[in-house]
């Protein structure tokens, strides 16, 4: 049968098949499938485990021996076989005969890559398919790493707010595997509290002596020689571009929805706050001098550049929008300039 990652425990639990097949390009889940399956063999009395990667030098025919021969160690035994191709060819019908005709006391575990639809359609898949199990492993959708994030924080016992989570997704990028590492490591640190964004940041390095709050309440409150001398160190300290850019958007869009609310006399917050800074007194005297629209333009454009899309230095495009942004680019009398 085929099984989602999530129903693996339960296929488990009704007991080891003579075969599992895994497959996908995300390393995190993969392993993770493969370590349920391992558990429950050795659970189920599968205590020999021998391990066989398929290359140019591989055997096939060592492999139908080993599993047609008799164990010295132990009765049952688990065969792990890794083929990262997907693509047995002289093995396939090992494959397929191990799985329809299984060998008493043997079980094999078969790891490859992302099967696309010829190499998913092998009469050896679809054996695997009918006599055994297939877990086919498809990679979390950006939109969704949120919520997976905090399935995996729940697990951990962690209270994980919501833009924490969102900024874990920023840097990690996609990464699984580094998610996983920034959540193990926020456990460490937070010992039974909630995680929040400031943890986040104080996780990945960032140290006393400059962080990415003081950078954005520096520049929106138009104190450029600060502003630069901590975007400086910031650098220095290896940050990342990308929370540097995080934390100027964030005031920025604090910025803009104070100035909203003065125009619509409003003491409404509006549709996004979570994401936006509650801006200082010295901010908040310049947010109508500023040209907000044009600042917040150029962090689109800042943030093209960090992933690559654009041309251009990231570290200069985050000075160019820090200077600006702190009013030592503008030369307007409205600007919103002050003396630095």
């Amino acid at each position: 049968m085929r099984v989602s990652l999530p129903q693996l425990p339960a296929a488990l639990g009704r007991g080891v098949a003579p075969m599992y097949l895994v497959s996908g390009d995300e390393p995190l889940l993969v392993g993770e499938a493969a370590d349920a399956i391992r558990a429950a063999a050795r659970a189920a009395g599968y205590a020999e485990r021998s391990v066989h990667f398929v290359d140019r030098s591989f055997s096939w025919e060592e492999l139908r021996s080993a599993t047609q021969s008799l164990s010295l160690f132990a009765e049952r035994r688990l065969f792990e076989v890794r083929m990262p191709s997907g693509k047995p060819e002289r093995g396939a019908e090992l494959l397929a005969d191990l799985a329809a005709r299984p060998v008493p006391d043997v079980a094999c575990l078969v790891l490859t890559d992302k099967l696309d639809k010829k190499a998913a359609d092998a009469p050896w898949v679809k054996a695997v398919e009918k006599h055994g199990v297939w877990v086919p492993i498809w990679p979390v959708e950006t939109a969704a790493l949120p919520n997976w994030l905090h399935e995996r924080a729940r697990a951990l016992g962690l209270e994980l707010e919501p833009r924490a989570a969102e900024l874990i997704v920023e840097r990690v990028e996609g990464n699984l595997l580094a998610a996983k590492q920034e959540l193990d490591l926020l456990r460490l640190i937070a010992e039974g509290a909630p995680i929040t964004v400031e943890l986040v940041l104080r996780a990945v390095g960032v140290s006393a002596r400059y962080d990415v709050f003081q950078l954005a309440e520096a520049a929106a409150a138009g104190d450029a020689a600060r502003a630069l001398r901590v975007l400086a160190g910031l650098r220095g300290e290896g940050v990342e571009p990308t929370l540097i850019l995080w934390a100027l958007s964030r005031e920025l869009r604090g910025l803009w929805q104070a100035r909203e609310r003065e125009r619509a006399r409003s003491s409404a917050r509006g549709s996004g706050w979570n994401l936006a800074a509650a801006p200082s007194p010295r901010a908040l005297a310049r947010a109508g001098k500023l040209p907000l629209a044009r600042l917040m333009v150029e962090a689109s454009r800042v943030d093209r550049v960090i992933k690559g899309v654009d041309a251009g230095d990231a570290w200069a495009a985050l000075t160019g929008l820090t200077a600006r942004f702190a009013g030592a680019l503008q030369g307007a009398a409205d600007s919103g300039r002050v003396a630095v």
